[in-house]
């Protein structure tokens, strides 16, 4: 006989339905799964197997076909496992063919009948709710699937529970959509005010966070890099709902989405200097999102960054370019979204020392030069800004907190941010930040006084600065404008922009 039900599979970021396709024949007992099925996919025969049989259900002993249609796409993970053993049991008389209209089914089997998570239920409901009418997912599962309002979500334990609700022998309750979503700003006991000194560092991380623009910290050990870094998020408004359910999106594919449902939070992902390239940027044998995904809507924060490798700092230049990574394997080509701000930070020479008054350095100007050569050019000139952070004086570490807090920061950049989105909205883009003006948004939003012409001029024939980092203190100027609330980019904006583009102006070379 022959029986079909509704299942879904998400490939790096795109979801897509797929039909679970059984058939029961006569022959010797054998079950083959066909549809270009992974190594996961062939295993769940056993689980299968043993999940009807503990249920209470019984396992046929003839032929069993299982076509995930469409055939020409890859199929990955164990999702499959309860649309498969449900399509067993309609198949042979156990499950009306009829009642599995409209549903949509994912989810792991255990030996004993039990339903376990699996990775991209949220995706999946976004992508199909207006195709199925109700979505049977584990109970671990339905918290993150019913922000997918169109849906009615149902969070099932065993197998048995999910065949007694489809027979109407009893019902599993509907997940209950959210009340309402609620952002909650970054306490993670570090607060603006907490800083002591250092106050042109804290204003060029207020332009960085009003313009979402990308910071390098450069300076000694001790001179409080870490700490900034650590204090940057509590000054970034809330996420969005919109925002929201993309993070939560790559969250869910990962695996990392918690009880909450929504990711709420805005990302702060630190990665130690000893990650592998796959780890950062994504991918292995299940594609899943890296930390430079994982960092989407928020803060990507390396520390030391001479100290990672190269191949992995380097595949930093395209997301920090387009907002997206592509992983290309031999079969296919994954993208995952990857907008974040970088934060980077740095010592400027291998013993940390060369730019404290009080201490001596010990490296010599080629080993100098050797280290602040792992940085390639190409990736220093994604990077908007380039602050020196210096070591402070006494005075300045004995006084008490006088500075101000994150809440006070946090309320200019939300005006900054409004001003820009009220910008780009005009023009119906996908530019809602400066940091990602295109060539003809710079064009109409970057206008110059004479006098800012001039000093734009002569950065650049003294400098030599290339055109990427002409856009980028182009960008900068037009944050800092913002912030004042100017239509015209002045002369002091230009200045300001090229102060923080230290690497660019030759300060240890």
């Amino acid at each position: 006989m022959l029986s079909k039900v509704y299942s879904g599979c998400v490939t790096g970021m795109d979801p897509y339905s797929v039909d679970v396709e059984i058939d029961i024949s006569g022959g010797l007992p054998a079950f083959s799964v066909i549809g270009l099925p992974d190594a996961s996919i062939r295993e769940s025969r056993d689980r299968i197997r043993s999940a009807i049989k503990n249920s209470g259900f019984v396992f046929p002993a003839k032929k069993i076909t299982v076509n995930l249609s469409p055939a020409g796409i890859k199929k990955e993970g164990a999702g499959f496992d309860l649309p498969i053993a449900v399509g067993i049991l309609s198949a042979t008389n156990v499950i009306d063919p009829k009642d599995l209209d409209g549903t949509l089914l994912c989810g792991e089997l255990s030996l004993n009948g039990k339903l376990k998570p699996f990775r991209g239920a949220l995706p999946l409901a976004i992508s199909l709710k207006n195709k199925y009418r109700s979505f049977i997912v584990p109970k671990a599962n339905a918290a993150e699937a019913a922000n997918v309002k169109e849906m009615s979500i149902y969070g099932a334990a065993s197998l048995k529970d999910v065949v007694e609700h489809i027979k109407g022998i009893r019902r599993i309750t509907a997940e209950s959509p959210p009340p309402g979503y609620s952002t909650r700003i970054e306490d993670n006991g570090t607060d603006f005010m907490d800083v002591k000194g250092q106050e042109h560092v804290k204003r060029g991380l207020e332009v960085a966070a009003s313009g979402g623009h990308n910071i390098l910290l450069i300076g000694p050990p001790g001179a409080g890099k870490s700490m900034l870094a650590k204090a940057f998020p509590t000054i970034l408004p809330g996420l969005s709902r919109k925002e929201a359910l993309e993070t939560s999106k790559v969250y869910s594919m990962a695996g990392e989405l918690r009880d909450s449902g929504l990711i709420s939070r805005r990302p702060f992902r630190a990665p130690h200097h000893t990650i592998s390239y796959a780890a950062m940027a994504g991918g292995g044998s299940w594609p899943m999102p890296g930390e430079i995904s994982l960092a989407h809507n928020g803060i990507l924060f390396l520390d030391e960054l001479p100290e990672f490798r190269r191949d992995v700092i380097e595949t930093l230049r395209q997301p920090l370019e387009s907002g997206e990574i592509t992983i290309a394997r031999v079969q296919r080509s994954l993208k995952y979204p990857s907008r974040f701000i970088f934060i980077a930070a740095m010592n400027p020479c291998p013993c940390g020392y060369f730019t404290d008054p009080k201490k001596e350095c010990r490296c010599n100007p080629y080993q100098i030069q050797r280290y602040l050569s792992k940085i390639s050019g190409p990736l220093l000139d994604r990077i908007d800004i380039h602050l020196e952070v210096p070591c402070l004086n006494y005075k300045e570490l004995s006084s008490r907190r006088n500075g101000e807090t994150s809440g006070e920061i946090r309320k200019r950049v939300n005006r900054v941010i409004r001003v820009q989105a009220q910008r780009f909205n005009k023009k119906e883009s996908n530019t809602f930040r400066n940091t990602y003006m295109t060539a003809r948004d710079m064009e109409e939003y970057c206008p110059l006084t004479k006098d800012a012409e001039e000093i734009l001029k002569t950065a650049i024939l003294e400098l030599g600065i290339s055109a990427r980092a002409y856009d980028k203190i182009l960008k900068i100027s037009r944050t800092i404008a913002d912030m004042e609330e100017i239509t015209t980019i002045e002369a002091h904006h230009i200045a300001e922009a090229i102060g923080y583009r230290c690497l660019d102006r030759g300060l240890w070379t």
